[in-house]
């Protein structure tokens, strides 16, 4: 693909968002897996409040710029009619990031902040990518049979109603709630570490750059698709031969135009710079950079260098499993819960309706393995 300067111009800037984002999320410490395992091992609901937030006041901004005629896409491209085994995916997923200790972004600023666990994540990320291309077909036949056999993207097309009512309903619900939390003073943040940002701030900031990334890309934030590159890259080089007899890498699956040009481009999970590259790659990246950048401001990046071996083989097989479950269920939680929940699309519906008893399952199985040494 040739790599023009309206390329250049929006890589650019969605790595000075990844950068932004990765320095919030490393100072408040936003990891939308712990939002997740907190609540089922420790009643802990103070990180699953800023995820209510953040769902909130991205409904809230989408539905805005969709009224404005300002959103590129309405639903945004990428997202598919649902099909049962996005819950099936959302369960696995949800088992994988708390055995893991991070999402596919919260592995990434803990990696920025020095953390050879999360490396180690990330390297179980791509070896489940990896491991999904092996039964892609078999796992695309069975979607294909567990169809809701409809073409509706988002819950209010299902329905046949217009967008903005089921929205100001989820946007009421949401906005009730954290008004309640408001008024019990749970926004207020006792941590006083040095530079620390509270949490309600770093949702704010991490919603608004959600949006902005919508309006570079014309699709939400995501990040998985890269790690099965990453993961064909690594094939490629060691078995080749192999690599191409995979659909799951040779296939060309994507499709969009970056509406600073409107040309159309094409990608997929393959070894190759493409649309998806573009969009997710510089993210990635600036991630991983922003929270570096966090660490070495405060002094407190450092690499830990003895792990142990128990923990090592529970959080790269988390990541192994994470990754299984991002690929069938066709996103992973920050394209679901960050991209389609705040449109109702059906796909990211059934994904978190799995994703809470995955996630406690995770955490029964986290207890067994470092609490009872089991």
């Amino acid at each position: 693909m040739t790599v023009d300067f309206s390329v250049w111009v929006v890589m650019v800037a969605l790595s000075l968002i990844g950068l932004a984002a990765g320095f919030l999320m490393h100072r408040s410490d936003f990891c939308m897996a712990s939002a997740f395992r907190d609540v089922f091992l420790f009643k802990s609901y103070r990180l699953l409040r800023a995820l209510v937030l953040l769902i909130t006041l991205s409904a809230l901004l989408f539905e805005l710029c969709r009224l404005t005629g300002i959103l590129p896409a309405y639903p945004f491209p990428w997202f598919s009619p649902p099909v049962g085994v996005n819950f099936f995916g959302g369960m696995v997923f949800g088992l994988g990031m708390v055995l893991a200790g991070g999402c596919v972004v919260g592995v990434l600023y803990k990696m920025g902040g020095g953390s050879l666990m999360a490396l180690v994540a990330f390297v179980g990320l791509l070896a489940g990518s990896a491991l999904y291309a092996e039964f892609h077909p078999w796992w695309m036949a069975l979607a294909k049979q567990t169809s809701f056999a409809t073409k509706a993207v988002t819950l209010p097309q299902w329905i046949g109603v217009s967008p903005i009512a089921p929205i100001i309903v989820l946007v009421a619900v949401g906005g009730f709630f954290c008004w309640r939390w408001l008024r019990a003073g749970d926004w207020i943040d006792t941590n006083e570490a040095e530079g620390f940002i509270p949490l309600w701030l770093t949702v704010v900031g991490l919603a608004v750059l959600g949006v902005l990334v919508v309006f570079l890309c014309g699709v939400p934030m995501g990040v998985t698709t890269s790690y099965a590159k990453g993961a064909a890259l690594v094939e490629s080089w060691l078995i080749p031969g192999h690599l191409a007899t995979l659909p799951y890498f040779t296939a060309i699956s994507s499709y969009n135009a970056l509406p600073i040009d409107g040309v159309m481009r094409s990608g997929g999970a393959g070894a190759t710079f493409d649309i998806v590259a573009i969009v997710q790659l510089p993210l990635i990246l600036g991630i991983i950079g922003g929270s570096w950048l966090s660490a070495q401001l405060l002094g407190e990046f450092r690499i830990i260098w003895k792990l142990p071996i128990k923990q090592v083989a529970m959080v790269f097989t988390g990541g192994v499993i994470m990754a299984l479950g991002a690929r069938m269920s066709f996103g992973c939680n920050v394209w679901h819960l960050w991209g389609g929940l705040p449109l109702l699309t059906m796909q990211s519906l059934l994904f978190v309706a799995g994703l809470f008893p995955g996630a406690w399952f995770g955490g029964k199985v986290l207890q067994q393995v470092l609490v009872s040494g089991k």
